[in-house]
């Protein structure tokens, strides 16, 4: 996204966070009472419907391109722009969804396509919001990551996960199988919507990226390890301190055993590696003994 697109995003999902989160102190509360908006969290199936709501959006719009200029043309006023969202979404969304559909009418955005996105980026946020109701952010953020070492372990499924011209509906009647039952309702809503939609790509990136959100809800940044053994509880310990002193904030491991690595460490903090693996290093070996 461009900056005015960025900026933008940043005003709706703080609009979100207002819809559906307490309000705090006194100030906020006589506010919330003169706006006639409820002080009160929303609970965990009302965050998985809007979800679904504005999933649903993203998936209209992504399909309407006639819509998508419409609802972000820079030559209409924000109130028009809101006004046409509201004639066209009342009846059909809840309040809180209609709400933030206005919101996102009222901001400016850099190309129509960003409101695809900004839609996908609030269903996110509110379904990690039901997480966290529930109280489920953490297994949340687990059952993603095992899933991303699935698909990254199956070429034909992560072949037809990333396919995308293959049916969505053939997708989600796939993953459907996969998950139902399996994992949290909030895992099945978000692998579901965002594997399926037009422009997920490669699915175990798709999915590492939101094990990467939900991390971060968690106030964590992940860190990847790849190693020849389970490490034990201790070693988790050891590593996840050690790891937080380097990069001086919170570190949340996901840990992938792997032989091929014969011993030692692979660790991935964002775009940065630390290889330092027995089969790195053998390789090194191997390169100075031919130069």
């Amino acid at each position: 996204m461009e900056a005015s697109s960025r900026a933008a995003l940043v005003q709706v999902r703080e609009r979100l966070d207002h819809l559906s989160r307490p309000a705090s102190g006194v100030l906020e509360r006589a506010k919330d009472r003169l706006t006639g908006q409820p002080a009160r969290a929303a609970t965990g199936p009302e965050l998985l419907a809007l979800a679904d709501e504005l999933f649903s959006v993203a998936r209209l719009l992504d399909g309407q391109l006639t819509l998508r200029r419409a609802l972000s043309d820079p030559a209409g006023k924000p109130d028009d722009r809101a006004g046409l969202a509201r004639r066209l979404f009342t009846g059909k969304l809840s309040d809180t969804a209609l709400d933030l559909v206005e919101a996102v009418a009222r901001e400016r955005w850099s190309h129509p396509i960003d409101l695809v996105d900004a839609f996908t980026t609030l269903a996110t946020e509110a379904s990690l919001d039901a997480a966290d109701a529930r109280g489920e952010l953490e297994g949340v953020e687990d059952e993603l990551f095992r899933f991303g070492r699935i698909v990254g372990g199956d070429r034909a499924l992560a072949r037809i996960l990333s396919d995308r011209k293959a049916p969505a509906e053939g997708k989600a009647a796939l993953l459907d199988t996969l998950l139902s039952g399996r994992v949290s309702p909030v895992t099945e809503q978000l692998l579901r919507n965002v594997l399926t939609g037009p422009h997920a790509g490669n699915a175990e990136v798709a999915v590492e990226r939101l094990s990467d959100v939900a991390s971060r809800r968690r106030g964590q940044s992940v860190a990847r390890v790849t190693t020849a053994v389970a490490l034990t509880d201790a070693q988790e310990q050891r590593l996840t301190e050690v790891l937080g002193r380097i990069y001086g904030r919170s570190i949340g491991l996901q840990v992938t055993v792997d032989p091929s690595v014969l011993g030692g460490l692979i660790v991935q903090v964002g775009d940065e590696v630390i290889d330092g693996s027995i089969a790195h290093r053998l390789e090194a070996a191997k390169r100075r003994l031919a130069g």
